[in-house]
């Protein structure tokens, strides 16, 4: 996950009109999918309703990739009832795993050494 601050998370979006704001969401959602998460196109945040499932998709995958340091339940509650001020705690959360490298680690697989 790339490091942003969470502070310009914050206060881009009033600078400029909620753009920044759409443009967090889908660079982060494409992140997150190269991670191995299954967020659905961002088309989708323009769709009434169908809006609210996709913020609901891309908690489950905030939980994911921050191996459950942010629950993907907290993630959604924020990014709905907070807006920006939920996306810069997730982004904060995001930075914490980038600046750890613990993003979801591919499974191991068993070599010869291992095998009994």
């Amino acid at each position: 996950m790339k490091q942003r601050s969470p502070i310009a998370v914050f206060l881009l979006p009033f600078i400029t009109f909620g753009i920044y704001s759409l443009y967090w969401m889908v660079k982060t959602k494409g992140e997150m999918n190269e991670k191995g998460s299954k967020i659905p196109t961002a088309w989708l945040i323009i769709v009434p309703f169908v809006n609210i499932w996709w913020m609901w998709k891309y908690g489950e995958g905030v939980g994911e990739v921050t191996n459950e340091k942010m629950s993907g339940v907290i993630a959604f509650i924020l990014m709905l009832l907070l807006g920006n001020i939920g996306q810069a705690i997730i982004q904060d959360s995001f930075n914490k795993v980038a600046g750890t490298g613990q993003s979801n680690p591919a499974p191991a697989t068993p070599t010869a050494s291992t095998q009994v």
